[in-house]
């Protein structure tokens, strides 16, 4: 299996500002210079964690999905983040995952942040996705999901790498620190969070704290408070002598018992 390179962007959003916020990140993602696999943006990042669905919700036919896949395209890449996106008169925090043939697959968040009240405004999404790439099988989460061991469950290896996308505030940065490990052990995988910075319409500020964790619960990448653009390498040659040498993931308790 070949190595899957990944680039994280990890920047300030602009408040309920979704063209300023699309020409930022055309301008970031231009900028990027080696060849990747696959670009991760945070949530929400057309417009900041807004509850301002009623305003701000694009349907499947918005901007926001036709920038990213003609961004997809042009970079020859795969690309994800999520917005807010209104459907049958309802609201969803959808991440939005791009290939460069033009295919978009979605995820609907599933565990909804009621500390502010998104459980109110938005619906939960009630199904999991898993995306290859070059041979990688690849699930996406949302911010609030990693909380939830069970959600997270990595049964008989049906991914390799889990992708938390998020708006963490820097107030509960050492949750996201301690999770973010955690999630990779229990898992056996790599895992890439993505975490903006600066400050939102609503005060709350945000440490950024981008990471990537090998399987073993190793941290290769880490960082605080300024935007980044960041290009890992992953090996999948770790992360299948890990499974074959300390086969936890046998033992694990099936999909009957998580689910049922």
């Amino acid at each position: 299996m070949r190595d899957l390179t990944v680039t994280l962007i990890q920047t300030e959003l602009f408040w309920e500002d979704i063209p300023a916020n699309l020409a930022t990140f055309d301008k970031k993602i231009d900028s990027i210079a080696e060849k990747t696999d696959l670009i991760i943006l945070p949530e929400m990042f057309t417009t900041g964690f807004s509850m301002n669905a009623a305003k701000l919700a694009e349907t499947m036919n918005g901007s926001a999905v036709s920038w990213i896949l003609s961004k997809s395209k042009a970079k020859d890449a795969d690309i994800t983040g999520s917005v807010i996106i209104e459907e049958e008169g309802k609201y969803y925090n959808r991440l939005l995952w791009a290939k460069p043939d033009g295919t978009l697959m979605t995820y609907d968040k599933k565990h909804l942040f009621r500390m502010t009240g998104e459980h109110e405004v938005f619906t939960p999404g009630s199904k999991l996705l898993t995306v290859t790439v070059k041979g990688w099988k690849l699930r996406p989460f949302i911010c609030y999901d990693m909380r939830f061991p069970i959600w997270n469950r990595n049964i008989d290896n049906q991914y390799d790498l889990a992708i938390y996308i998020a708006n963490w505030p820097e107030k509960r940065a050492s949750h996201w620190k301690i999770l973010m490990p955690a999630r990779a052990v229990e898992n056996q995988c790599y895992v890439i969070g993505v975490n903006r910075v600066g400050t939102d319409g609503n005060g709350f500020a945000y440490s950024g704290d981008s990471s990537v964790i090998d399987p073993i619960g190793n941290l290769l990448f880490q960082k605080a408070d300024t935007p980044c653009t960041y290009t890992a390498r992953l090996n999948y040659d770790r992360i299948r002598e890990y499974r074959e040498n300390f086969a936890a993931w046998r033992d694990a308790d099936g999909d009957a018992v998580c689910f049922s």
